[in-house]
């Protein structure tokens, strides 16, 4: 793939026909929730929208032109955009991802609605544009700061930052686009690679139901070089495709085709739609020969034992946020936590932009996805996030990089999980959906702690004395004690009623270190004093990890300093606190001397 597929917004689906809609919109807030009853989003309320706002940044970012980070649960956007449907396609508007609930409005017809802050939606405008090429684009915004039902993730709920919580991220948060289809057109794609069998099987989803004689084709390229094609009938809107990949029986030879941190190939996808024999729809994506497993206590990765090291990548930028601040920013984010030796980042409570997870696969990054959880337990919550989390593993599936899912961390929206059937119900019900959806990659249940089934054993230990860390995860026996007592976060390592827990589960320490260092009034799990301490320190504990018989991999929490939580390997600027090179050592393992 070349490098302006990552610029796309959707670098797994892409069409040559769309319309970047970032930028300057009208904004308004709406403190008293008025703007329905008076119809802000009718086309001649243009004056209700008095600021102007840069999309799509937060409007609590400075980056927005906004920069106010008061509590504002409803917001308002207005646009002109320009569109006009040929004959035979339609008009799509994607949005990358709104906090939380959003109603949209085209010419003043209302188009639809969506809940969930960390997904993209599409709407289809066509039938509701007004006659000639410009209309009026509405977007209404609902996000209730004080609400602790609704995935929240880091976003604060108190008005100023505190402890490892940040600025909320209201509204719109990442890139609007246009559009033109065909009538039918594919919507989506996902790849499973079947090693052994060498082929690919594919699973392709129409927007309606096809006509007879309807056949989808689809095309496999590594460079200049077919790897296989298939063209067959389509009768549902779900068509299944296997592409037999004969290159990839010389097991001699195949190391070359498959992904890896170390070797990150790609393989171009093609995809058309034809209608008695005619070409409707053509798509572009790609795809990763990769396959994941666990197996005797390890990660596999292409049938082979994977020691993880990986980062808590926050994804939090000082002036825009949740949100990148270009998408040279996106993949120098990428290659950073690659240069300080880490070949893997855990996405901690939020879901990142298609871009940066289409630089993990170019690059060559591991990615463990997870997503924003609540603060509190009700069935609505369990509603919530479990429809949120379904779009999500949908979502994120076409990435090779993604090769682990994460739906809870730390017990957070099951607080009370060891004392509650209902939440311990929720906590299994996720990891058994997230499988369900997706049976080709592990699930970790609730990382941190008190796991209720799984693949991995991933335990958060925050000791930052180096000694009683070593000691604690040596040997098989005093790991195997660790986990059967109460634990380093002094709640249970593993729920008394878990179930379908891996039998051969690895270890992972998947949150430790968080030393800071950095001006007074910071917040860290240690705080030392001068470089020299630092390198010390933090040094020690990777020592002690990998000197581990048990340990398969850990998460060093984490990349950079965000906001007042200053415990980052680089500072929120992205300089590293030490030589990079010195970092990668210890994060390697391989130091000298």
């Amino acid at each position: 793939m070349t490098t302006p597929a990552a610029a796309h917004p959707r670098p797994t689906l892409r069409r040559e026909a769309w319309t970047d809609l970032d930028g300057t919109w009208g904004f308004a807030h709406d403190d008293e929730d008025r703007g329905l009853a008076e119809r802000w989003y009718a086309p001649e309320a243009a004056g209700r929208f008095d600021r102007e706002i840069t999309v799509p940044f937060v409007p609590e970012s400075e980056a927005s032109g906004i920069h106010d980070t008061a509590f504002h649960p409803v917001l308002w956007y207005r646009r002109t955009i320009t569109a006009a449907a040929r004959p035979g396609h339609r008009t799509l508007l994607h949005l990358g991802a709104v906090d939380h609930t959003a109603d949209v409005w085209v010419d003043g017809h209302h188009a639809g609605r969506h809940v969930g802050g960390q997904t993209s939606f599409t709407l289809d405008l066509t039938d509701l544009l007004d006659a000639g090429e410009e209309h009026v684009l509405v977007v209404r915004a609902l996000d209730d700061p004080l609400d602790p039902e609704q995935p929240r993730g880091k976003q604060d709920w108190r008005e100023e930052p505190h402890g490892i919580w940040y600025h909320r991220s209201t509204g719109i948060w990442r890139s609007v686009w246009l559009e033109e289809v065909a009538a039918q057109h594919v919507t989506a794609v996902h790849s499973t690679f079947d090693m052994p069998r060498a082929r690919v099987e594919l699973s392709v989803r129409l927007a309606r139901r096809p006509a007879p004689g309807t056949t989808v084709r689809a095309s496999l390229r590594a460079g200049e070089e077919v790897l296989g094609s298939v063209e067959v009938s389509a009768h549902e809107t779900r068509v299944e495709l296997v592409v037999d990949v004969p290159a990839v029986r010389n097991t001699q030879d195949r190391d070359r085709l498959l992904w890896s941190p170390e070797h990150p190939a790609l393989v171009d996808m093609d995809l058309q739609v034809l209608e008695g024999g005619e070409v409707r729809d053509e798509a572009a994506s790609y795809l990763g020969l990769r396959t994941t497993g666990i197996d005797r206590g390890h990660f596999l990765l292409n049938g082979e034992p994977y020691y993880v090291r990986s980062v808590l990548e926050q994804g939090y930028w000082p002036t825009s946020h949740l949100t990148a601040p270009s998408e040279d920013a996106r993949r120098r984010e990428v290659e950073l936590i690659k240069e300080l030796g880490f070949n893997a980042a855990r996405i901690h409570q939020k879901v990142e932009d298609p871009r940066f997870l289409r630089w993990a696969d170019e690059l060559g990054l591991l990615i463990w996805g997870e997503t924003a959880n609540a603060y509190a337990y009700s069935p609505r919550a369990a509603a919530l996030i479990t429809a949120e989390w379904s779009e999500i593993v949908e979502q994120c599936r076409p990435h090779p990089s993604v090769v682990t899912w994460v739906p809870l961390n730390e017990s957070w929206g099951v607080r009370d999980l060891a004392d509650s059937l209902p939440q311990r119900q929720l906590t299994v019900a996720l990891t058994a959906l997230t499988k369900a959806l997706d049976p080709s990659r592990p699930v970790v249940s609730n990382d941190g702690y008190e796991l209720m089934g799984g693949d991995v054993i991933a335990l958060h230990d925050y000791t930052t004395d180096a000694d009683a860390l070593r000691r604690s995860w040596a040997s098989e026996d005093s790991a195997a004690a660790l986990i059967a007592g109460r634990g380093p976060q002094r709640r249970r390592p593993i729920d008394d009623a878990a179930v379908d827990l891996h039998e051969g589960a690895p270890v992972m320490v998947t949150e430790f270190g968080g030393i800071a260092y950095a001006a007074q009034g910071t917040w860290g799990y240690a705080t030392v004093s001068s470089p020299e301490e630092y390198q010390e320190k933090v040094a020690s504990l990777f020592d002690a990890l990998h000197a581990s018989e048990v340990v398969t991999g850990f998460c060093y929490t984490q990349l950079t300093d965000t906001l007042q939580e200053a415990n980052g390997l680089a500072d929120a600027d992205r300089k590293p606190k030490l030589d990079p090179a010195v970092i990668r050592a210890f994060v390697t393992g391989r130091r000298e001397g």
